[in-house]
């Protein structure tokens, strides 16, 4: 018994690791927009990017580059995509076509935010040619796509990693499972997901708008959530309860979804999930992402990018359990996934992202997405 309460109070401490600036930004874009900071490691593989279409691309590379990566190539068509990122990144080549990058041998991981109905085919263009494949979310987009990456990922051995960024890129997420591995709230019983983001419609590229090519919201910003669920209650299979997603308020544009919740239930938790398009401008954030994991002898709550009880940041984690309320500042907790990325390319390991977890919480997604209850407008 005192071995455990040793290793909680070793959890609940601070740890030794990357020290980053705060979220606070009206994009969701920025939280994973980082620069290269902290703990980076001498270059071990070689990486190139094909695909800029979400800013998300520059946490992506920025990840790798900090697990021990050398960016040393990029395609995109759009020249101000382009010319942004060579300006982020100056030690990449661009290059004319996704060819030269997919036969170069040298080039060992390709990384992408090309636009989600693509990113599949790509990913399988990638697995083919001999390489290993990290995609922003969502990294596939329809049951048929996740049946052909499957496929092709088995006969080839290759990576298929999605970057689902509000676990793998959260200190206060990657907390949060270190207290529930420790014993501090018990036996999970239920995760509770929110994401809400802010739509800043103006920003937005024309497909932004459109399902066909983002999936659904659901698919979309809800991949986050699944991949949480799995992770935190430790399931290796669940089925969706119960799903809803429609467009209530943003008749403009008929393609769009803006609402979507899902029951889910596993074989060692459930989980509800909510996701929409109506943060307020009067956050000084792009939403208010949450996440509660109930125990059978206490709960955790995150607060991911505002504590809007006034504490700066984000990274914010509550814990109670069945003897007091902690607050835990997770600004210094280490983020392992692009270091283990590297290591899994390097060795042929699955440390960063179990290739199964992956697909099952994409597969999981798609479902609770295909089988929604339309909403109706408000």
């Amino acid at each position: 018994m005192n071995n455990r309460r040793n290793f909680i109070k070793s959890a609940i401490g601070i740890s030794a690791g990357i020290l980053t600036a705060p979220h606070i930004s009206g994009n969701e874009f920025s939280t994973f927009a980082l620069p290269v900071v902290g703990k980076r490691q001498a270059p071990r593989i070689r990486f190139s990017v094909i695909g800029l279409n979400h800013g998300h691309i520059y946490g992506q590379v920025s990840t790798v580059i900090r697990g021990g990566g050398e960016l040393v190539a990029f395609h995109a068509k759009e020249d101000d995509l382009a010319a942004e990122f060579a300006r982020r990144f100056p030690q990449a080549k661009r290059v004319a076509t996704e060819t030269a990058i997919l036969e170069d041998s040298s080039i060992q991981l390709v990384v992408s935010a090309s636009i989600p109905n693509e990113r599949a085919p790509l990913g399988i263009r990638v697995m083919e040619h001999g390489k290993d494949f990290m995609v922003d979310k969502p990294g596939i987009i329809s049951l048929s796509q996740l049946a052909s990456v499957r496929k092709v990922q088995k006969k080839t051995g290759r990576i298929y990693s999605i970057l689902y960024g509000e676990r793998l890129e959260s200190k206060s997420t990657i907390k949060a499972a270190e207290l529930i591995q420790a014993g501090a709230i018990g036996k999970v019983v239920q995760t509770i997901g929110m994401g809400p983001h802010r739509m800043n419609a103006p920003t937005r590229p024309e497909w932004f708008f459109d399902k066909k090519y983002f999936g659904g919201i659901i698919c979309d910003i809800g991949s986050h959530q699944f991949d949480q669920f799995l992770y935190l209650t430790g399931s290796t299979s669940a089925k969706i309860l119960a799903s809803q997603a429609g467009n209530v308020h943003y008749p403009q544009y008929p393609q769009f979804e803006d609402f979507g919740d899902a029951l889910v239930q596993g074989n060692h938790g459930s989980g509800y999930i909510r996701v929409d398009w109506f943060t307020p401008d009067g956050l000084n954030t792009w939403g208010d992402g949450r996440l509660t994991v109930l125990g059978t002898d206490g709960y955790i709550e995150i607060r991911k990018n505002v504590d809007i009880a006034g504490r700066n940041g984000g990274d914010h984690l509550f814990l109670v359990d069945q003897k007091e309320t902690k607050y835990i500042d997770c600004r210094d907790v280490d983020l392992p996934y692009g270091r283990r990325l590297v290591d899994d390319v390097i060795n042929r390991t699955e440390t960063a992202m179990p290739q199964e977890m992956c697909f099952l919480a994409t597969e999981l997604t798609l479902l609770a997405q295909k089988n929604a209850t339309k909403l109706r407008k408000a």
